[in-house]
């Protein structure tokens, strides 16, 4: 996996970084059937960003007519460059590369012979020089468009449980370096950590399970005023789906626009851990979480909805 990692950090530290540039890449590995990757450019009042979403087949996945799952990865970000105030990779385009090398990993499987059960659809964008905002404890990437049109073009109807990666090192909370998981947030319930996906993580890195606090706040939707951790949960705002946040974490409160700061080795892992999630989810071996203790929460205390919207202005009714 780190072959696939180092290819596509070489690739993004350019300040003409692309989608038409990671599609020609992901082509050259699919060999001659293709990446199919789909790029969509953006504009925003504060300049634009590709889109680029690739949809790998499985066997016995939804594009074919089977009934095997579809997990989708979101390669969660703000930009990878912050050019012209910073030149260079910055931490913040973790999220992209780890998403990308899932994508190239699952396509050269597929090129040899080696096809996932499941569909799995990997989406993510590319902007290298995206403007930077201020966060306490210490500064953010920003982003050309908001997240509701990055929920748009990242989340699709066809994702039944959603990876998000994203790099959360902008905080005090997580003090470790590597990788940690959050619990399953779907529908604006904050679930258990699903077990099986602990353990998978856990047999990956080949260390103990890290996981993370997540509050109400960081799963509503940004624009509402309060403070988020991090955009790792904010696909939760945009699906019906089951979300699961994997966080590429840091000992040390890290800004996500410091460039010199993206560990290479710690996004293998976090590619890995996504291609052994698609593996597991598709073939039916783990779930996000559970369908019947879910349905009686619901039951018992009633839908949390409303937390997937900006719900009311303050004063009003």
């Amino acid at each position: 996996m780190l072959k696939y990692v180092l290819d596509l950090v070489d690739l993004l530290d350019d300040p003409d970084a692309d989608g038409k540039r990671v599609a020609a890449h992901l082509d050259a590995v699919a060999g001659p059937e293709g990446s199919g990757a789909e790029v969509t450019t953006v504009t925003g009042e504060r300049g634009s960003t590709d889109f680029v979403l690739v949809r790998i087949p499985g066997r016995a996945g939804r594009t074919r007519g089977g009934s095997a799952r579809t997990l989708g990865v979101v390669g969660r970000l703000g930009g990878v460059g912050a050019r012209p105030e910073a030149v260079g990779l910055v931490s913040d385009a973790d999220g992209a590369v780890a998403a990308l090398a899932t994508a190239a990993k699952l396509l050269d499987m597929r090129r040899r012979g080696d096809v996932l059960d499941g569909d799995v659809i990997v989406a993510t964008h590319i902007c290298p020089n995206a403007p930077t905002a201020p966060h306490d404890p210490v500064p953010f990437m920003d982003s050309p468009v908001d997240i509701a049109t990055m929920n748009r073009h990242e989340v699709t109807g066809e994702m039944e449980a959603v990876l998000s990666v994203d790099t959360t090192k902008g905080n005090r909370i997580i003090n470790h370096k590597g990788l940690a998981l959050s619990p399953t947030v779907k529908e604006g319930w904050v679930l258990r950590v699903s077990e099986r996906l602990g353990e998978l993580l856990a047999v990956v890195t080949g260390e103990p399970l890290v996981t993370y606090p997540v509050t109400t706040q960081d799963i509503t939707p940004y624009g509402n005023g309060v403070h988020h951790i991090n955009s790792i949960l904010q696909p939760a705002t945009a699906t019906a789906a089951p979300v699961v946040g994997l966080a590429i974490t840091s000992a040390a409160a890290v800004p996500g626009c410091q460039t010199g700061a993206s560990h290479e080795t710690d996004i293998a892992a976090a590619a890995r851990f996504a291609v052994e999630t698609a593996k597991a989810y598709g073939g039916g071996q783990l779930d996000f979480h559970d369908d019947q203790e879910f349905d009686a929460l619901v039951s018992r205390y009633g839908p949390l909805t409303r937390l997937q919207t900006l719900g009311r202005e303050p004063g009003g009714s």
